[in-house]
């Protein structure tokens, strides 16, 4: 078997062997690139994230009217009746009258929506398949290993607004 030539290996910047034990600089890394590409593939959506939140929601079916919506992303109602006017505008979302409360209004997806809620998934998951694709068969067990940190770090400091803490970050 070969060994590679000393011109194939990389030449190791000065800070890295200091970086590699660094948790904060591991996750930060991580977290810039998720969050530089997730905007990318969503910034056709109206209020990028924060919007697809809401349109995954609303597809799901997971909150029906606008304050349960808004409790469960941590957003203002205020900002959230805004955002769902941008959504409703590029006819991804529509409101309708609960049956169960004439006075509140349910956020329904259009077909137009789930249509482009479908195709980014598609799109999210081919991004995290290729950051992840350095952990080869370990992608899975880093994945519900990460999961677990984070149930355990919400735990004892929950998160209110996720959309305002990513904002902070980037």
């Amino acid at each position: 078997m070969a060994t590679p030539a000393a011109a194939d290996t990389p030449t190791p910047h000065p800070c890295e062997a200091a970086l590699e034990a660094d948790l904060g600089w591991g996750l930060g890394v991580v977290f810039r690139a998720h969050v530089k590409v997730t905007n990318a593939v969503l910034e056709d959506i109206p209020g990028g994230p924060r919007g697809h939140q809401v349109l995954a929601f609303a597809v799901q079916d997971l909150g029906g009217n606008q304050g349960t919506i808004a409790a469960q992303l941590g957003l203002d109602r205020t900002v959230l009746t805004y955002l769902i006017d941008d959504l409703e505008k590029a006819g991804l979302v529509e409101r309708r009258p609960d049956p169960s409360d004439r006075r509140s209004r349910l956020v329904v997806a259009t077909k137009k929506g789930r249509a482009l809620w479908t195709d980014r998934q598609d799109a999210l998951r081919h991004v995290e398949r290729h950051v992840l694709s350095a952990l080869g068969e370990d992608a899975t067990l880093f994945r519900q290993l990460l999961q677990r940190v984070a149930v355990h770090a919400n735990s004892f400091d929950p998160v209110k607004d996720t959309c305002s803490i990513v904002e902070e970050l980037t």
